[in-house]
């Protein structure tokens, strides 16, 4: 039985006294396990989201958070999770803000957090009401460079590395994880903080191409998906298309994660809805402006929110219909292409319209 040394002052102010439940995301030896037990062949891995879902995301599995908070992200996938009532999730991810309204149903009841709002429309006042109530529990505080460089050691085999992120911060305080050492290669005082390799269970990864045997393409910033496709022990890739795998071997910029590391291949055009997917469509400015100035000051307010767009949607396709249908991909296109100046820009209004009760635009740009 392994047993870890966790930073004593950090398990003291967040209150965690079984320890347990911190190991699995350190557990070099599972993951390796894991890792060695899985398929690596170059075989067809294509099958629908709900079966992905069903198989690889287990009730209390530590699951990530990918993309960028609404950028290349999932969305679609984890609204599946909530439809398929898994429980008990850990959520961790750089940023972590799309578990927020996954603990109101239950799917998630533990974080590690690196920041968790939306930016322009500020902090989540929804997260902030469920860990009052206890409904979720913090297990870790990372900035957004210590969590990367954590899950970059379990890409690269590492134990873990030396940093100085995080010196200086209280965040230290509060995180289990790190601990402040000295540089072992000077004798004159010099800190560095050890930061642990991180191992989730499953990531899902939304991507803008990949091929039937998982190699993936990704255009724009890739953030920490590479390094998580190698460290989570399941991985989901969810892609706008899917394409011979001729393209990729022939055309291979972007194509940064490799079948051998991918467990299951989905199909899912508007799988990044309602977020930004570069190249493909725009994020639903008033779909984010609506949750958060409606949904989030009230679990009532939320349920009814994510009972319409959420569990009550049968596929992505329905939620786009929602979104405004054929005129909401003409414009979410124009506004990628414009954004990225693929298409002239000048005079282009990015404007929305603020939420106001009452007054539901209908499409939501």
């Amino acid at each position: 039985m392994i047993k870890y040394s966790y930073n004593q002052e950090a398990l003291k102010n967040l209150k965690i006294e079984d320890t347990s439940i911190l190991d699995r995301l350190i557990d070099f030896n599972d993951a390796r396990k894991s890792h060695l037990k899985k398929d690596h062949s170059q075989r067809d891995k294509r099958m629908s989201l709900k079966e992905a879902i069903a198989e690889f995301v287990k009730d209390g599995d530590i699951c990530t958070d990918t993309g960028f908070a609404y950028v290349r992200t999932p969305h679609q996938a984890y609204f599946e999770i909530m439809r398929q009532q898994k429980k008990g999730l850990h959520f961790i991810g750089s940023p972590n803000t799309n578990h927020s309204y996954m603990i109101n149903y239950g799917v998630c009841a533990y974080s590690h957090n690196s920041y968790l709002g939306a930016e322009m429309r500020g902090t989540d006042r929804n997260y902030n009401r469920q860990l009052k109530a206890g409904k979720v529990k913090i297990l870790s505080e990372w900035s957004h460079g210590s969590m990367a460089q954590g899950f970059k050691a379990a890409q690269l085999g590492m134990p873990g590395i030396f940093s100085k992120q995080l010196l200086g911060s209280d965040i230290i305080r509060y995180n289990p994880y790190v601990k402040v050492m000295q540089n072992p290669m000077r004798d004159d005082p010099d800190p560095v903080v050890f930061i642990p390799a991180l191992y989730p269970d499953t990531t899902i990864i939304h991507v803008q191409a990949a091929d039937r045997c998982g190699n993936a393409r990704i255009y724009g910033p890739a953030v920490n998906d590479a390094a998580l496709a190698a460290a989570a022990r399941k991985v989901i890739i969810t892609a706008e298309e899917i394409v011979p795998e001729s393209e990729l071997r022939n055309d291979n910029k972007g194509v940064v994660i490799p079948f051998m590391y991918v467990d299951a291949v989905v199909e899912l055009p508007f799988g990044a809805c309602p977020g930004n997917m570069p190249g493909y469509y725009y994020w639903s400015r008033q779909w984010w402006e609506k949750i958060f100035r409606f949904a989030g000051p009230s679990d009532e307010n939320m349920k009814l929110f994510m009972d319409e767009w959420a569990i009550n949607c049968k596929d992505q396709f329905e939620f786009v219909d929602k979104l405004g249908g054929a005129k909401w991909i003409s414009m979410a296109r124009r506004l990628t292409k414009a954004c990225e100046y693929d298409n002239e820009d000048a005079e282009f209004d990015f404007s929305y319209q603020p939420y106001l009760p009452g007054k539901d635009p209908g499409i939501y740009y």
